[in-house]
């Protein structure tokens, strides 16, 4: 599983890793408020798009002034990049990240991944920053150096010396490297990542040692420890989040709200054994989809009781408030009990009696609201 740039960056952030400022923007109104939002004199409008190679296709742009990063923002956002990862059809860019400029020194390559050969974390370091690592490993094999950690020590300190020696970092920013190698390791182990390529590492003219670019991948078959993680892959093109139990339901879901003319942005599957605890953690998560005008909650309740879901979606309403319209709908075990603590809620949450009255409910609200 991968993610975009600015999700990778905001992972890198909880383990204190440095990278510059940013704010994602979906529109062109958004990517102007953002760049308003960071300090200038020099913005940086990067299309997202899950492919390298997005500087030399245009979809990187350093520009001087809000008014440009409007302009660019309106020439990226529908448009369609082609690089040497996207095929020759390309990649359509619906989401933008304006990033505060860096005033770049030097650049230069990281990476960790997962050594199949020895089942271990492997670093990969060059002074060849800004560069694909197979060209850099085709013509100048020299100017890499790679390690494994040893997983039963963990990152230790001459690790990172070792990459400062390779790089050609002394003094500060030897120990800058000493800082942010670990940390790089540290979220490689508790996210369960299948690699983290940092291209490029930059040294700034100021004498910091930035993380600039940020790819990410995630094992798979870990990710049901990491519901957070879990939750940036189904990104749809809609505008109504869905919580739902189950993939047939969540298929079902998804088809219905098209009928009615608007499309998913996203669906959360609580499964069957959820607590209040996980439903409200799911609601927060499907909220936080800047795409979502609107929610559906649709529930069968067999093993999942219906009294749990309006529980956890009562308790994550009152706890980050309801900005959007909701429609709930629930059928199954303590459906009664279920709708009863909706109700008395006294929140604004719009019940409805089967899945054809909560998709027609929840396509009029938005639209009305759009």
């Amino acid at each position: 599983m991968n993610i975009h740039e600015y999700q990778a960056k905001a992972v890198l952030r909880e383990f204190g890793v440095p990278v510059p400022r940013g704010i994602p923007a979906f529109s062109v109104a958004e990517a102007e408020k953002a760049a308003g939002e960071l300090d200038g004199p020099v913005w940086v409008v990067k299309a997202q798009i899950h492919a390298g190679g997005r500087g030399k296709a245009g979809g990187v742009k350093v520009v001087k002034s809000v008014a440009d990063v409007k302009k660019e923002a309106a020439r990226l956002l529908g448009s369609t990049l082609v690089t040497h990862q996207t095929g020759p059809h390309g990649k359509e860019v619906r989401r933008l990240y304006i990033e505060e400029g860096s005033a770049i020194d030097r650049e230069y390559y990281l990476s960790a991944l997962v050594d199949r050969e020895t089942s271990r974390v492997a670093f990969v370091a060059s002074t060849e920053g800004g560069m694909d690592i197979e060209e850099v490993a085709r013509t100048s094999p020299d100017k890499i150096t790679s390690f494994s950690v040893d997983p039963a020590t963990g990152f230790m300190p001459h690790y990172a010396r070792h990459v400062a020696r390779v790089l050609g970092l002394t003094g500060a920013l030897a120990k800058q490297t000493e800082s942010v190698l670990p940390k790089l390791y540290q979220a490689f182990v508790a996210k369960d990542m299948s690699l983290l390529e940092i291209n490029p590492l930059v040294v700034t003219k100021g004498g910091d040692l930035i993380c600039l670019d940020a790819k990410i991948g995630f094992d798979d078959n870990a990710l049901y420890r990491h519901p957070e993680i879990a939750a940036l892959r189904v990104v749809l093109d809609g505008a109504i989040g869905c919580m739902v139990n189950g993939a047939g339901l969540a298929m079902a879901t998804m088809d219905i709200i098209k009928l009615y003319g608007m499309a998913p942005a996203n669906f959360l599957d609580v499964g069957g054994s959820a607590t209040k605890e996980k439903v409200a953690a799911a609601f927060k998560i499907i909220t936080s989809d800047h795409n979502v005008k609107g929610i559906l909650v649709n529930i069968f309740g067999g093993i999942m009781k219906c009294d749990v879901i309006a529980e956890g979606v009562v308790a994550a309403v009152r706890e980050v408030g309801l900005r959007v319209p909701l429609v709930v709908r629930l059928e199954g075990t303590n459906v009664a009990l279920g709708k009863d603590i909706i109700a008395k809620s006294n929140l604004n949450v719009t019940s409805a009696d089967d899945l054809d009255d909560a998709a027609q409910k929840i396509v009029k609200a938005v639209k009305a609201v759009a």
